[in-house]
């Protein structure tokens, strides 16, 4: 049974400051997934609370944050500097607080691609893999593949989760992407936005299953 979501506050810097932290941790968690959110919303967001609880029933642990930008309540996104420390301290606390978990991190389209360009270029030992909720490959409208040139300096093994009409990452486009890595794996999931909406249907608890499946695999 899942226990009570608890607050946290992580360093980050001098100059930055900290954020607000969410864990969430089932007594029967084996591995923990450090969860960052999307650019428009933080880390409260239907989404990601809705995800974290599906995780936590399947005993798969989460840690949510707020980016600094979203702490102070700002619109705009941090740059890239200051929103991959954020990831790295992250994942820092996260590994010296609850050790004994076996250690994933990603988010939600951009929180997922902060994680990805702070491991491909410095990945830390305790790392396990990365999982993206929607890798935002492009802009919509502006089909391309130079936001995903990082993923090939990552050494650890990476799990797509990505909408069939997902518009900031066109689904043919993110195959050749994953093709290329040999070290990731692409679920799809036909009809879903990049929100993960599919008309009138919940896939929320199949996209924690999955990734939920795919984490505990690690685990040796």
């Amino acid at each position: 049974m899942a226990q009570t979501v608890k607050p946290l506050t992580i360093e980050i810097s001098e100059r930055t400051g900290s954020v607000s932290a969410l864990a969430l941790v089932p007594n029967n968690a084996s591995v923990m997934l450090v969860l960052a959110h999307g650019a428009g919303a933080g880390m409260t967001h239907a989404f990601m609370e809705t995800i974290a609880m599906e995780l936590s029933n399947l005993g798969v642990a989460t840690l949510r944050y707020n980016f600094p930008y979203m702490e102070k309540g700002s619109k705009r996104p941090d740059p890239p500097a200051v929103a991959e420390k954020t990831v790295a301290m992250v994942m820092e606390f996260a590994h010296k607080k609850y050790p004994k978990l076996l250690l994933f991190a990603g988010g939600k389209s951009f929180g997922g691609r902060m994680t990805s360009q702070r491991v491909s270029k410095e990945c830390p030992a305790f790392l396990s893999g990365l999982v993206f909720f929607g890798f935002p490959l492009h802009a919509i409208g502006q089909p391309g593949m130079e936001r995903a040139a990082h993923l090939s300096d990552v050494q650890i093994p990476m799990l797509f989760l990505q909408g069939t009409k997902d518009k900031l990452a066109e689904i043919e486009l993110i195959k050749k992407v994953t093709k290329k890595l040999k070290i990731a794996t692409l679920e799809s999931f036909e009809g879903a936005d990049h929100s993960f909406k599919v008309s009138k249907q919940n896939i929320l608890p199949e996209l924690a299953n999955t990734a939920a499946d795919w984490m505990k695999e690690k685990v040796s």
